[in-house]
């Protein structure tokens, strides 16, 4: 997929060093609520709800950017106006009073958390989510309740990148980082809440699985080659305790969701790591399954920066033969792919990433691709937000992020218009303060 302009602006993730220390990467110093925010354009008026976008604000020094302390950023937008800002920290329990990961027994400490990572809403719950840790619950207003386990029957990590299926409402999810088997467990929540499976996953070490896929019939997990490093995690000095290692190899494992207690089937791939799912479905014969993300070739050979690019990339699982198809999509370098959620497990025609100052928006059903660039400014992850009224499709709606502006040193929320793509924002709502760059977020409606 190409594009007019040639360029291989990296996504978000920077280079090596510790960037997250300077610029807009850069913490606040403390939390803000503002009212009535001023707004350049219009906002659509059938936009009703929250954007609330997770990421990391450390109170003290830290040695990686994953490791700061969570901090929600959010706007609530109703009847044409942008009501309110607020940002807090997710005040888990070990952000009021500091103690360990593991404890004494070597077991995880489940309340250990920074939540730093997500934000997702499902079954009337808002919950801040990093993935060494229990979720945290949050209020309207960004107030943490308390860490949240579904009534007792979550005793493992959450993953911070759960799917909400759209067919049944269900939310499925995974845990994983304990130095004990299993290593990893799978885990289903039905539409009401209810935390219903709890499977475990056999891998042969401890990896670093940071997402996995849906489809609607099946639950992709990847397991690959960024291993636990014990060495690293008993200096004790803050880095990423996981490491490139080219033993180990790498697969997907498919589970039929229909019978979640039974056989994954394994299919070797190339060697690669993947942080981020753009999405995943069934062919329409049932033969296989395509899955959609960034690709990073490897990852954490020397050190826990970012030394490679991730670009779009393609695998396509023949469930008959047992054989995968690779394919790269583009050249580019992006981060944080999103659909529109509606269409999780299903074809989706688009998925937009954030490249550098500009975000690219592919079309997945034709092979072409455009741009929204930003100039000097500098996007996060654009999260769709269907439009109210009219047909139900994904030119019929809204992207909606945070772009930090560097002239003036502040942040902006911006709203595209999904027809007008590469078109100028319906609306820009300015921010009483910036936005450090983070992570993942989500549109939760009113």
């Amino acid at each position: 997929m190409t594009d007019t302009t040639a360029d291989t602006e990296r996504g978000n993730l920077p280079d090596t060093g510790q960037f997250f220390k300077t610029g807009n990467y850069a913490p606040v110093p403390d939390e803000l609520t503002e009212f009535d925010l001023p707004v350049d354009g219009a906002i659509p008026p059938d936009l009703d709800g929250w954007y609330l976008r997770n990421g990391p604000n450390p109170r003290r020094d830290n040695a990686h950017w994953f490791t700061g302390d969570g901090m929600i950023h959010g706007v609530r937008i109703e009847n044409g106006r942008a009501a309110w800002y607020r940002n807090r920290w997710v005040q888990t329990d070990s952000f009021k009073k500091d103690f360990p990961l593991y404890n004494a027994d070597g077991t995880r400490n489940l309340h250990a958390s920074v939540a730093n990572t997500h934000v997702v809403n499902h079954a009337g719950k808002t919950l801040a989510l990093v993935e060494s840790s229990l979720p945290y619950e949050i209020s309207n207003d960004l107030e943490t309740i308390g860490a949240y386990d579904f009534g007792g029957k979550l005793v493992d990590s959450m993953t911070a990148h759960p799917k909400i299926c759209p067919l049944t409402g269900e939310m499925h999810f995974f845990g994983y980082g304990s130095i004990f088997t299993p290593y990893v467990t799978y885990h289903r929540v039905d539409a009401s809440g209810e935390l219903v499976i709890n499977r475990p996953v056999d891998v042969p070490a401890q990896t670093m699985m940071h997402d996995f896929a849906l489809t609607a019939g099946h639950v992709i997990f990847m397991d690959l080659p960024i291993v636990f490093n014990l060495d690293i995690a008993l200096r004790g000095e803050g880095d990423m305790p996981y490491r490139w290692d080219d033993a180990y190899g790498a697969r997907l494992g498919v589970l039929r969701r229909d019978d979640p207690f039974g056989e994954i089937r394994w299919f070797d791939i190339d060697p690669c790591y993947v942080f981020h799912v753009a999405n995943s479905y069934d062919s329409a014969d049932g033969n296989s399954i395509v899955l959609q993300a960034v690709r990073y070739p490897e990852l954490w050979r020397d050190g826990g920066d970012f030394q490679a690019d991730g670009v779009l990339w393609s695998w396509t699982l023949d469930l008959a033969s047992g054989t995968v198809a690779e394919r790269q999509l583009d050249d580019r370098s992006v981060e944080f792919p999103r659909i529109d959620d509606r269409l999780a497990g299903s074809p989706a025609r688009y998925t937009v990433s954030v490249a550098g100052d500009r975000l690219i928006r592919y079309d997945l059903t034709t092979g072409s691709s455009e741009v929204h660039s930003f100039g000097t400014g500098g996007p996060g992850e654009a999260v769709f937000v269907p439009s109210t009224s009219g047909p139900a499709d994904e030119s019929n709606g809204y992207y909606v992020g945070y772009v930090y502006e560097p002239g003036r040193d502040g942040s902006d929320l911006v709203i595209l218009d999904a027809a007008d793509f590469a078109g100028d924002p319906v609306a820009r709502i300015r921010l009483p303060r910036r936005v450090p760059y983070g992570f993942h977020g989500n549109w939760i409606s009113g």
